[in-house]
């Protein structure tokens, strides 16, 4: 993860009520009334909004083309009145971003990022090129269009400064232990099908000395398997200090499947011996998306069923 530690990562600076927002699709097409709808659920929280009209772009499956996607996030950096910069949505493009971002300069001066799913590449991608802590929570035409889309508990702890504060492991969590220990590390991750995706390329995740953060959608037990399989042959277990699983929603085989998906995530990770919970909400989710920051030292202790997740340091500077 870079070659710093979590304490000499670059922090952006912390979002107050009254600061601007920067709205960006760098992947999928998204839909006008959902954008509006968004934004105007951010005035209410005492936001303001900003975004360009090419945001509404079609391209295939992309919001615009990706020299349109990657000038519009290059420029949202740059935009001195802009504090802090929201995925519209996921979906799928990112990637076609990568070797256009200058991201050392852009971290020059960081400004809070946020999203999840597909943009789960440039998350990982700023923490491992640039030191850079990023925040994997809501976005725009996804979670801040639902009544109950967004936890705003972490969402204030994560981007107003908080220097220590627990992520909601209640009993209405959804959050369970399913491998007992007690560790510090830094918090990582994001989507599972990005994860594996980054394998091989020159912007493979860089996961020791981390609590990784796993999620994914619709993807069936099997395909679980599979990937989770493909991180532990590269070796990306090998110096992992503990493992937070997502809500994991629709991954499931069909009706008469007779097994868990927990079980299937402990026959391959049980032999690391490390703390792993289960049932984290935070991006695919089903309500109450929790705003995680990554690139910031945390710790997960689980006991039993009982799971304590810290965030043990501010994520952004005053």
């Amino acid at each position: 993860m870079g070659n710093g530690t979590a304490n000499a990562r670059r922090k952006p600076p912390a979002l107050r009520r009254g600061d601007t927002i920067g709205i960006v699709a760098p992947a999928s097409n998204i839909q006008r009334e959902l954008l509006e709808k968004g934004c105007e659920v951010l005035q209410n929280l005492g936001y303001k909004s900003v975004y360009q009209e090419s945001i509404l772009e079609k391209n295939l499956y992309f919001a615009g083309t990706a020299d349109r996607r990657l000038r519009e996030l290059k420029e949202m950096f740059a935009t001195q009145d802009v504090k802090a910069i929201l995925c519209a949505r996921g979906g799928y493009g990112t990637n076609y971003l990568l070797s256009g971002l200058e991201v050392k300069k852009m971290a020059s001066s960081p400004k809070i990022f946020i999203g999840y799913s597909d943009v789960t590449t440039l998350l990982t991608h700023f923490i491992d090129a640039a030191d850079w802590v990023t925040f994997h929570g809501p976005m725009l035409t996804k979670d801040f269009t639902n009544d109950d889309g967004v936890d705003l508990s972490s969402w204030e702890s994560a981007l107003s400064g908080a220097s220590s504060w627990s992520v909601d492991t209640g009993a209405d969590s959804g959050v369970k232990g399913l491998s007992d220990g007690d560790a510090e590390g830094v918090l990582y991750g994001g989507c599972l099908s990005m994860l594996v995706a980054s394998l091989g390329t020159p912007y493979e995740i860089q996961t020791e000395g981390t609590i990784l953060f796993i999620e994914d959608v619709a993807a069936k037990p099997f395909q679980i398997d599979r990937m989770l399989m493909q991180m532990k042959l590269a070796g990306k277990f090998a110096k992992v200090r503990g493992i937070i699983f997502g809500e994991m929603i629709d991954c499931v085989q069909g009706q008469q499947q007779d097994y868990t998906l927990e079980e299937v995530v402990m026959r391959i990770v049980s032999d690391l011996r490390i703390p792993v919970a289960y049932g984290l909400r935070s991006g695919h989710v089903t309500r109450l998306n929790v705003t995680l920051p990554l690139g910031v030292r945390s710790s997960l202790k689980v006991s039993g069923t009982k799971v304590e997740i810290k965030i043990l340091e501010s994520a952004v500077r005053d």
